[in-house]
């Protein structure tokens, strides 16, 4: 039996794997490392995060992102944006070096088991681990709006179930959102020659500025310090203290939950969507039908039209309901936040003992990092500490915390 499953193999699984290694454990690692990264982004399109914040994490910082583009002949620097393409790369590179041996299938099943966890894969096998760290990623959560869900794929997809877009040469979409993900996938469309516009709830955009220089007076710093999730104290609280964060009353981190850092498209996008792309504000989608030649959209404050195909760029639900590879047992003992998420302890271990979570699906607890890459630096360590605290004790070092009577969170969504 294992000392650790971890169940995938992005930014927060290769970092948890690759902490739990350096700690001893015995260890198996399941998932195709990077696939959302490799599979789910087009070409073209920038990671929105800085390089020197888009780390995966290992104990000694070793397998940092600016050390793998040095080896490719390439300087990460501050204020250029690095091509998801050699982000993907980089995970696989860090895989290599930090992590043992990555099993790519698929798991599709984890029970409870006496003393720990029985996990299937998807030509049958079982492991047995003593403990699990949950690191699924964002595919599971895709929130698609309620007025286009039922309409066949071929009409209506989400941003993340595309790996590239040359299926829309020359056709006319529709794009739902409006923050970096919405934009980002626009810029793309119009650049290969589609028709597209994009169609937004909010009055206005929301741009990012560009960040500052590296190098500031230090007063500029102190005033507005530099930070993994952008600069100001609140973000620099944030990125900096997520483990003080879980510590706020609920109705707080709900609050923050729905709107800190909510959708903005980065610096260096707006110039390829104004002028380029149609932009429609103050547009909802109330009904959507299928048509000949694709989709009649019915929106607030306009007349309906037709579409060949909608995008809806539209974020990621992280609920405790949407973990389908959990039994029915382990999801059904699972506590929860009042957006639905999982809760979770302060060594990320849920209120099923043994069973650990990591990444978006913490985000409810911990805060805004756990939408990025920059989080997996501290939750790697806190909860490779924690997984071993309940190998060596068998008791959690923190209880959950309980949902206060009667509060309503805001459900997390989150736009890449």
């Amino acid at each position: 039996m294992y000392d650790l499953l971890v169940v995938g193999a992005g930014p927060y699984g290769l970092s948890v794997a690759a902490h739990a290694a350096a700690a001893g454990l015995r260890l198996r690692v399941f998932g195709r490392p990077m696939a959302s990264w490799r599979d789910n982004m087009p070409g073209g399109m920038f990671l929105k995060s800085e390089p020197w914040a888009s780390n995966l994490s290992d104990p000694a910082a070793r397998w940092r992102l600016d050390t793998y583009c040095a080896t490719q002949g390439v300087t990460a620097r501050h204020g250029e944006p690095i091509p998801v393409e050699m982000f993907a790369e980089y995970g696989l590179w860090f895989a290599r070096n930090a992590v043992p041996a990555v099993d790519e299938r698929t798991v599709t099943r984890i029970t409870a088991r006496p003393g720990g966890f029985e996990a299937v894969t998807a030509d049958g096998e079982t492991v047995r681990a003593r403990t699990v760290a949950l690191a699924v990623g964002v595919m599971p959560f895709v929130e698609i709006p309620a007025a286009l869900r039922g309409l066949s794929p071929a009409l209506v997809s989400h941003s993340s179930h595309h790996g590239d877009l040359d299926r829309f040469r020359g056709r006319d979409v529709t794009v739902i959102g409006g923050g970096q993900a919405a934009l980002e996938t626009a810029a793309l469309l119009a650049e290969q020659g589609s028709r597209v516009r994009v169609l937004a709830r909010a009055d206005r955009l929301r741009w990012n500025d560009v960040p500052p220089t590296w190098e500031r007076p230090w007063w500029q710093s102190a005033r507005s310090p530099q930070s993994g999730l952008g600069c100001g104290w609140r973000n620099w609280f944030y990125a900096e203290r997520p483990g003080l964060y879980r510590r706020l009353p609920e109705p707080t981190r709900a609050r923050i939950a729905a709107t800190a850092l909510g959708p903005a498209g980065a610096w260096w996008v707006r110039d390829r969507v104004e002028g380029s792309v149609e932009v429609r504000l103050d547009h909802e989608v109330t009904a959507a039908r299928a048509v000949s030649g694709g989709v009649r959209l019915e929106v607030t404050g306009a007349d309906s039209f037709e579409t060949e195909h909608v995008i809806a760029a539209t974020g990621f639900r992280a609920t405790r309901d949407r973990l389908a590879l959990l039994s029915g047992e382990v999801r059904g003992t699972l506590a929860t936040m009042p957006d639905g998420s999982p809760a979770v302890g302060r060594d990320f271990e849920s209120s099923h003992p043994g069973l650990f979570l990591a990444g978006l699906v913490t985000a409810a607890g911990f805060g805004p990092a756990m939408r990025f890459v920059y989080g997996a630096t501290f939750t790697a360590g806190t909860l490779v500490r924690g997984v071993r605290r309940r190998l060596h004790t068998g008791v959690p070092s923190g209880a959950i915390p309980a949902p206060a009577p009667g509060c309503r969170g805001a459900a997390e969504t989150v736009r890449r």
